[in-house]
């Protein structure tokens, strides 16, 4: 039986999406490589999600701290997958 992804899960794994689609975008470019980079960050927000805590990986500061305030300017598509993330993540917590 597959095992049920919680809220938290999901929106690490939509973000994730998210961050690819924009890297797959810049794929030959220059720029894919920092979206690279950021996607392997998204990864570990997932694993962080996974035990319930992404506070865990970004410390006392935001999730586009996290990934990169810059590169996340850079690419508005993600901002309301970070925004439902960290939503999530600040419910959890309060939980």
């Amino acid at each position: 039986m597959p095992r049920t992804r919680t809220p938290l899960e999901v929106a690490a794994g939509k973000l994730i999406s998210a961050i690819q689609r924009e890297w797959g975008a810049e794929a030959g470019d220059p720029a894919s490589v920092a979206s690279e980079q950021v996607m392997h960050a998204s990864h570990e927000l997932l694993q962080a999600a996974k035990v319930g805590s992404i506070e865990s990986v970004i410390g006392s500061g935001s999730v586009s701290e996290f990934l990169g305030k810059q590169w996340v300017n850079a690419h508005p598509n993600v901002c309301p997958y970070i925004e439902a993330l960290e939503d999530l993540s600040f419910r959890v917590k309060d939980a």
